[in-house]
């Protein structure tokens, strides 16, 4: 069973997180469990303070390191565990990452808040520090839920249907997926495409893996390099890449 502890100040907003849905399913099935550690629980000082002002000046207020090493001393030593800080500067967190997290033992998703962590820590307990993307949130804790789902999902036997995952974007190859359609057949105006509505098994995973050809060369055109392309593949994409700007379309083929 895969352990995942958040370090955070705020508790009380990523556990009720914890509570729903597939992470919800996965603590069911005894497959993943989620606690916190607050770094505030460990300050020593009457205010139970876990911050102060930064060295060298500047706004806000810096994350201190004595709370925070308390609380990651306070978890169980575990061999092979990743422990994850998030910084805007961080390696993309990406689908490919997420199997290496999922085969780890534990995961603590350390959440920084005010103007950041103190270096230090981060020298001392990083195995991973990531970013979500090029933005600045409040805190650390939307990223670790981000993580902690994508991460948890994976975990076997916790989507109830295994194909789902060999369903989704970036699965296997690495190309993204394809358009999903369900009842009305009509939605203002809207229609299902035919081919769906065909009963011709063929012909709609065909549409599907060519919609999923159109919206990867849409989206990083040189994914397609990842994918191992049959005769098939081929004649779909010659047939997507004439309306491709040319500076969209990959090197090669």
């Amino acid at each position: 069973m895969l352990s995942i502890h958040f370090v955070t100040l705020f508790p009380e907003m990523v556990l009720p997180a914890c509570g729903h849905s597939i992470l919800a399913r996965a603590v069911a099935a005894g497959a993943v469990q989620f606690d916190a550690v607050n770094p505030r629980d460990f300050a020593t000082d009457p205010h139970r303070t876990v911050d102060d002002r930064p060295f060298g000046g500047g706004p806000g207020m810096v994350m201190k390191c004595e709370p925070l090493d308390a609380a990651l001393r306070s978890l169980p030593e575990v061999e092979g565990r990743e422990i994850l800080f998030f910084e805007p500067w961080g390696d993309p967190f990406t689908q490919e990452i997420v199997p290496t997290l999922a085969a780890s033992p534990d995961l603590v998703l350390v959440c920084g808040h005010y103007e950041g962590i103190d270096q230090r820590i981060q020298e001392k307990w990083a195995t991973r520090i990531l970013s979500l993307g090029d933005f600045v949130l409040t805190g650390g804790e939307l990223p670790a839920l981000v993580i902690a789902d994508a991460v948890t999902r994976t975990l076997p036997g916790v989507l109830g249907d295994p194909e789902s995952l060999e369903a989704d974007s970036f699965a296997g190859e690495g190309l993204l997926g394809y358009p999903q359609y369900t009842r009305p057949r009509e939605f203002e105006g809207r229609a299902v495409p035919d081919v769906l509505l065909s009963g011709d098994h063929g012909a709609i995973e065909k549409w599907r893996r060519g919609e999923q050809f159109r919206a990867t060369l849409k989206r990083d055109p040189d994914k397609v390099h990842q994918v191992a392309l049959s005769k098939s593949d081929r004649n779909l994409l010659n047939s997507l890449l004439a309306s491709l700007p040319t500076e969209r379309r990959p090197d090669s083929l």
